[in-house]
């Protein structure tokens, strides 16, 4: 089990930049597959970005819709995540949260740990 808190949310202009991190306990941080979800009002969880563990080199991972815009990086000795997002869209707005797993997947499912989120709002 590991404990994962979001940080770094908040209200930005379409075409800003904010860069959300996760601070995660334990020892095996680098191990585990890291993922960035979003839950806007109304709508389900979606994938936005995973970066994998040590054992598959920290291959990184991102929905069609941030491609380009948002970087996700990883950092073991602070075991810490970050999304870095740039060019940022109203419809980026949305909960963000940061999830550990032992699988680099865009499935919530295959995510067995989770911060409890932040919210991202972007304005016009």
């Amino acid at each position: 089990q590991v404990q994962l808190v979001e940080s770094g949310g908040g209200l930005v202009q379409a075409g800003g930049s904010l860069r959300l991190s996760c601070a995660a306990s334990g020892r095996t941080f680098s191990r585990y597959a890291m993922g960035w979800f979003r839950q806007a009002p109304g709508k389900e969880r979606e994938f936005v970005a995973a970066i994998s563990g040590s054992g598959s080199g920290y291959t990184t991972y991102y929905a069609d819709s941030v491609k380009g815009r948002f970087t996700i990086s990883r950092v073991n000795a602070r075991n810490t995540v970050y999304l870095q997002m740039t060019s940022m869209k109203l419809e980026d707005t949305a909960v963000y949260y940061c999830a550990a797993g032992s699988v680099t997947t865009g499935t919530t499912k295959e995510y067995d740990n989770w911060g409890q989120g932040t919210q991202v709002t972007v304005s016009s």
